[in-house]
């Protein structure tokens, strides 16, 4: 009878092996469930970035004000009724000599 108990947990034990530690064990679907969510999260970012991407291609396609204000930040252009001042400021302070006096 002993015997016939322990030869049962032994199976038992051989049938719980692959629930818990096998290729589809619960470990690896735990650790699986969590690089979905990890990926889930960047894949969110990446939909929104490319919504503003989409929108802002949409506003070039359709809007000419988009495009003339891309045309003045990033190409500096005006148009052709304007006048363009650029103020420079200098550094025209007089130097001072560190040297000392001699007596």
């Amino acid at each position: 009878m002993r015997l016939l108990a322990i030869t049962l947990t032994g199976l038992i034990l051989l049938i719980q092996y692959p629930l818990w530690l096998g290729k589809g064990g619960l470990f690896r679907v735990w650790e699986m469930e969590r690089k979905i969510e990890a990926q889930r999260e960047i894949n969110s970012g990446l939909q929104a970035r490319n919504a503003a991407l989409d929108a802002e291609v949409r506003d070039l396609k359709q809007g000419l004000e988009a495009v003339e204000e891309r045309a003045r930040n990033e190409l500096g252009m005006i148009r052709r009724d304007e006048i363009f001042f650029q103020v420079v400021e200098s550094d025209n302070r007089p130097e001072v000599s560190r040297s000392t006096p001699k007596p």
